[in-house]
């Protein structure tokens, strides 16, 4: 298999694509609109809360390069999968913590990192990240595709995506492209 892929929702897309688009064997990120009751989710209306869509991040990667465990460990130490619907300011159920997954597999690597992080004691509280499988994804406006690389000097992107990217380089600098 030269690629796999699966979608990961952290809260907002600007901030798990950012990590996500540093990560060497990361082939492809797209922020898009997982997992809703409507076809065409906008930005818009997904901030209504009203369509059931995530702000996710599909990820393709080679797994010769890197391995699911490793990307999961790090979707998890960039972002708080142990609060509902919400990421620091952001809230509502658009920034919910969802991995949604592609192949069965994926799913019970997903089930093992969480359960092992819930035994180690990682966080202060309970893992609510959601596992389900992709039902649907849709990708995002084209004004929300690499934001931050776009933005990086933005108030939102220097409060909120900059210290992510400072969790990345400190736990995973050996995963990192170069430059990154």
């Amino acid at each position: 298999m030269d690629t796999d892929e699966i979608v990961l929702a952290g809260g907002c897309f600007w901030c798990t694509q950012a990590v996500f688009d540093r990560v060497r064997g990361v082939r492809r990120t797209e922020c898009g609109y997982a997992n809703g009751c409507v076809e065409r989710p906008t930005y818009e209306r997904v901030c209504t809360g009203a369509t059931g869509c995530a702000e996710a991040v599909r990820l393709a990667w080679d797994p010769a390069a890197i391995d699911l465990e490793t990307l999961l460990r790090i979707f998890f130490a960039t972002h708080d999968p142990t609060t509902p619907d919400r990421q620091g300011a952001d809230v509502g159920t658009q920034y919910r913590s969802g991995i949604y997954w592609t192949r069965p597999a994926q799913a019970a690597v997903a089930l093992r990192v969480m359960a092992e992080l819930a035994a180690q004691r990682v966080f202060d509280a309970p893992i609510v990240t959601e596992l389900q499988p992709l039902r649907r994804f849709t990708p995002a406006e084209p004004e929300h595709q690499g934001y931050f690389d776009r933005h990086p000097w933005a108030g939102y992107c220097q409060a909120v995506i900059a210290p992510k990217l400072a969790k990345l380089r400190a736990g995973f600098a050996e995963r990192l492209r170069a430059g990154a």
